[in-house]
């Protein structure tokens, strides 16, 4: 599985929400204007994504309904993993600091996490 660019991930989030959907659909769900892409660079990006193996496609005529291939969960798991491993020296300790130190974890949810983990 490969990594996603920024602008196919935005799209696969879309299409793993309708979890179905036309080209049109998909561009209706970009929220702002500024970041909302042309329907052919959006088409692209989808044919990319399904040249990839991250979607796939129900011919209706002329225009194609796009669902997802890959599950948002194996996208995730792998990519995470991934990142733990780049920048945190595969320590899933030095990811939770880094959260703490960063202020975007608190000490009640690491609590909350703790008790998760103890209660497993």
């Amino acid at each position: 599985m490969q990594k996603l660019t920024n602008k196919e991930e935005e799209v696969m989030k879309i299409i793993w929400k309708l979890e179905k959907a036309f080209v049109k659909e998909i561009l209706e769900e970009f929220a702002n204007d500024d970041q909302k892409p042309h329907y052919n660079t959006l088409s692209t990006i989808v044919r990319n994504l399904e040249e990839k193996g991250f979607v796939g496609h129900k011919a209706f005529g002329k225009t194609h309904q796009y669902f997802p291939l890959v599950a948002k969960e194996d996208y995730r798991s792998k990519y995470i993993s991934t990142a733990i491993e780049d920048y945190f020296n595969n320590s899933y300790k030095n990811l939770v600091s880094f959260f703490a130190r960063e202020e975007k974890i608190s000490a009640a949810e690491l609590r909350e996490i703790l008790d998760k983990i103890e209660n497993k």
